[in-house]
C-alpha cells in the first residue's frame, strides 16, 4: 500500500482534505495537473471567506497550501488520467505512474464552459479568456466584453475596469443573477456598461480579436460591437472524465455524495465543487474537505 488517503485536487477542497487527513497522521498524497488552489486562486478578491474581510485569492490558497505541506501532505504536481480499484485499493494513474491508495478523495474541481461560437478557440489566448485575473493587465487602455450575469462574471468585470477604458457585461437575462451587493457596485462603476438580452454567437478579427457578434434574444436581432477582448464566465462543467466506468455520474457529470461525503463506490468520496450540491462557494468546498477527510480516516480505523 502506497498511501492510506490520496486526494485528486489541489483547490480549496482538497487542501482541506489534505490537512484534515494529515492531522489524523495518515498517510496521505495530493495530485494536481495545473496550478495550486484550482479557481479560487484565480479569483482578485474573496470578501466572503470568514476571518478576512477581504483577501486576493491567491493568498488565501497559498495559505492552504503551505498549511497542508508543513503538516506532511506530500503534493504531486501530475494529472490524475484514470482511477480504477483492485480488490479494496484504488490506483490512480498519473504520469510520473501509478499510485495506490486504501481511500480516494476526488476534489477535481471543475472547468470554465465555453461559449460554443465561431472564433472562440482560434482568438483564445488573443482576446478570449476565462481568467480576468490571469489576463486582466493585457487590456489596458482597452475595450473588454464579459459574458454572463452571476457573481463570478460581475465581479470580474468589476476587477477588469481597473485596465481596460470600458467593460461591458453581456447577459442573455434583462437582469443580473448577481447578489445585490455584487450588483449596485457594479452599477455604481461608470467604466461598466450593460448589453440585457443579449448572447455572443460569433467573433472575428485578424491576428486578434476585433468584433464580438451579439444577438438580441428577444428579436434576433444581430449587432456587432468593437472589443479586444472577451471573458467568459457561463458556468462550469465538472472534471470528472476520469472517473467513467468507476462511478454513476449526474445528468451534467458531477458525483452524487451523502452528507458524509460518501459516493456509491465503498472507500471514495467527493468534495467540492465536483459533488452535486446545491452552493459552490470556498467555504463550503473547505466543509467538504474536511469531512471526507474525517468520514475516510473513521473507515480507515474500523469506524461506520
Amino acid at each position: 500500500m502506497d498511501f492510506e488517503i490520496a486526494i485528486i485536487g489541489g483547490g480549496p477542497a482538497g487542501l482541506a482534505a489534505g490537512l484534515y487527513a494529515a492531522r489524523a497522521r495518515r498517510k496521505v498524497i495530493l495530485f494536481e495537473g495545473e496550478a495550486i488552489g484550482g479557481q479560487a486562486a484565480t479569483t482578485d478578491r474573496v470578501a466572503n471567506y470568514p476571518g478576512f474581510e477581504e483577501i486576493a485569492g491567491f493568498e488565501l490558497t497559498a495559505k492552504m497550501e503551505e498549511q497542508a505541506k508543513k503538516l506532511g501532505v506530500r503534493v504531486e504536481y501530475t494529472r490524475a488520467g484514470g482511477l480504477t480499484q483492485e480488490n479494496r485499493n484504488f490506483v490512480i494513474a498519473t504520469s510520473k505512474g501509478n499510485f495506490t491508495s486504501s481511500k480516494v478523495i476526488v476534489a477535481s474541481g471543475v472547468a470554465p464552459k465555453k461559449l460554443g461560437v465561431e472564433g472562440e478557440d482560434r482568438y483564445l489566448g488573443r482576446g478570449v479568456s476565462y481568467c480576468a485575473t490571469c489576463d486582466g493587465a493585457f487590456f489596458r487602455d482597452k475595450e473588454v466584453l464579459v459574458v454572463g450575469g452571476g457573481d463570478s462574471a460581475v465581479e470580474e468585470a468589476i476587477f477588469l475596469t481597473r485596465f481596460a477604458t470600458k467593460v461591458g457585461i453581456v447577459h442573455r437575462r434583462d437582469e443580473l443573477r448577481a447578489t445585490k451587493i455584487v450588483q449596485e457596485e457594479a452599477r455604481a462603476n461608470p467604466k461598466l456598461n450593460f448589453f440585457y438580452n443579449r448572447v455572443i454567437v460569433g467573433l472575428k478579427g485578424d491576428e486578434a480579436l476585433t468584433k464580438a457578434v451579439l444577438k438580441d434574444v428577444q428579436s434576433g436581432a444581430l449587432e456587432e460591437v468593437a472589443t479586444h477582448g472577451v471573458f467568459v464566465y457561463i458556468g462550469n462543467l465538472p472534471r470528472t472524465k476520469f472517473l467513467t466506468g468507476l462511478l454513476e455520474l449526474s445528468p451534467e457529470g458531477y458525483i452524487p455524495t451523502d452528507e458524509r461525503m460518501r459516493t456509491m463506490r465503498p472507500g471514495l468520496f467527493a468534495a467540492g465543487d465536483v459533488r452535486t450540491k446545491s452552493l459552490r462557494q470556498i467555504v463550503t468546498a473547505v466543509a467538504d474537505g474536511a469531512i471526507a477527510a474525517v468520514e475516510a480516516d473513521r473507515e480507515l480505523t474500523g469506524g461506520i
